[in-house]
């Protein structure tokens, strides 16, 4: 059964262990209206239909980032994590400085883990890096972690302000290395040195963000990228499949996305760290 928002049927290569997460998605629910007219939105991509997904992959946890086009309102998320159940489910919030403390205290108690900074362009942004500090600063006490998406570029122009933040954190995406640069980008030492002091933590995702081979090329110019990490720092990163792929026209595999997993690390015991301890580890799972 074609399930929306991905192509292929079939299940994938690789067998995952029990208490596998996938640590980014999104759902989108016409339920709860969107706070602006963004380009991203979806149809079919609610609940039900991830969960069509994790069966195809093999998953049993997920983790719901708030999708821009609701903007501040994380209502669909909050949703979601109940649907799947708080003790297989959490979430990414989008906030602003003027969100008070009893509202954070809220997402906390519905599961909330973090805050994602969706900045890597600025078209409907709802917060931006005037906000960065003062937010690390307010979610700290509650053990919560900033996501940057960020471009390379960004994580650059940003180094002072990424060594004084207090929270940890969740690189988006591999760190959106461009290619042909990808692991010789200057973001690369910042993210090295980030990920020694042990409270950074990087999301291998979204390989057709920065692939210029694309879907076709199999992603081969990516491949020294997660290589990388797994290299450096295999018990802080996890995966995610990024469904429904907001940013693509063509969807993609989601079971060969997972697959390419093999292709970067042959280890059952790093696999096992990046999509069942490592996960546990940063977003509270038993």
């Amino acid at each position: 059964m074609m399930i929306p928002n991905t192509a292929g049927i079939a299940a994938p290569t690789l067998r995952l262990p029990a208490g596998a997460c996938d640590s980014h998605l999104h759902i989108y629910d016409a339920r709860f209206p969107t706070a602006v007219d963004a380009a991203h939105s979806l149809d079919k991509a609610t609940v039900n239909e991830y969960r069509q997904l994790q069966k195809r992959l093999g998953t049993t946890r997920a983790i719901i980032v708030t999708p821009r086009s609701y903007g501040v309102d994380n209502r669909v998320t909050v949703d979601a994590i109940e649907q799947l159940g708080i003790q297989n489910a959490r979430g990414v919030a989008v906030l602003r400085t003027d969100t008070t403390d009893a509202q954070i205290q809220e997402l906390d108690r519905a599961g909330i883990r973090g805050i994602r900074f969706s900045l890597y362009t600025p078209t409907h942004a709802a917060a931006s890096f005037d906000m960065v500090e003062e937010l690390s600063h307010r979610v700290e006490p509650f053990g919560w972690h900033l996501q940057l998406h960020w471009t390379a570029d960004q994580f650059v122009a940003h180094e002072a302000m990424l060594k004084r933040l207090p929270s940890r954190l969740v690189i988006d995406h591999m760190a959106r290395l461009p290619q042909p640069a990808g692991v010789n980008h200057p973001a690369v030492r910042i993210m090295n040195a980030l990920l020694e002091r042990g409270r950074t933590w990087v999301k291998l995702s979204g390989p057709y963000l920065d692939s210029q081979l694309g879907e076709r090329g199999q992603y081969l110019d990516i491949d020294a990228v997660p290589r990388h990490w797994i290299k450096i720092a295999p018990e802080r990163l996890v995966w995610g499949s990024d469904w429904p792929h907001p940013t693509e026209v063509i969807k993609p595999d989601d079971a060969r996305l997972l697959d390419l997993m093999s292709r970067w690390t042959e280890s059952e015991a790093v696999i096992k760290k990046i999509f069942v301890t490592n996960p546990a580890a940063l977003y509270g799972f038993d």
